[in-house]
C-alpha cells in the first residue's frame, strides 16, 4: 500500500500540480490509454471519417486483430470513439471518433508530427548510444 504522504507530496509540485490526489490514478491510467501507440494511429486514422474494421486494420500496419479489437473497445469505453452498427446483409460496423476523440485528435496529430520531424536525430541518437553496448558484447 502507498503512504498517503508521498502521493499528496507527488500532486504538490510538477505537472500534476493542482490535481487532487484521489484523481492521480486515473489520469495516469486515461495517459496509458492515449499514450498507446494503437491507440494513437487509431485517432488520427480516424480523422477523415468513419472507417469499417477491415479499412482501420488496412491503415495501420502491424496491428493484429486482437489488438485492434481490444483498443477500439477500450477508445469506445473512453467516449473518445463511436461504434455504429448497421442492420444490413452483410452487418456493417463504422468507427468514427466522439466530440472527446476530435478534441484528442490534434494532439496525436502533432506529437506524431513530431516524431517524424525528429526521425533522423532520434535515430542517430539511438545508433551512437548502441556502440558501447556493442563494444561491451563484443569482450565477452
Amino acid at each position: 500500500m502507498q503512504d498517503n504522504t508521498a502521493i499528496e507530496m507527488a500532486a504538490a509540485s510538477g505537472p500534476c500540480a493542482g490535481i487532487p490526489a484521489d484523481h492521480m490514478a486515473f489520469i495516469r491510467q486515461v495517459l496509458d490509454r492515449v499514450g498507446d501507440k494503437w491507440s494513437m494511429l487509431i485517432v488520427a486514422v480516424l480523422q477523415d471519417g468513419p472507417l469499417r474494421y477491415t479499412d482501420l486494420q488496412r491503415q495501420i500496419p502491424g496491428i493484429s486483430q486482437r489488438m485492434l479489437t481490444h483498443t477500439l473497445q477500450q477508445l469506445k469505453q473512453d467516449g473518445l470513439i463511436t461504434r455504429a452498427a448497421y442492420a444490413e446483409v452483410p452487418p456493417r460496423v463504422e468507427y468514427a471518433l466522439a466530440p472527446l476523440g476530435v478534441g484528442l485528435h490534434d494532439i496525436v496529430m502533432q506529437l506524431i508530427g513530431w516524431a517524424a520531424d525528429n526521425h533522423d536525430e532520434i535515430q542517430a541518437n539511438r545508433a551512437r548510444a548502441d556502440i558501447p553496448r556493442a563494444r561491451l558484447r563484443s569482450r565477452s
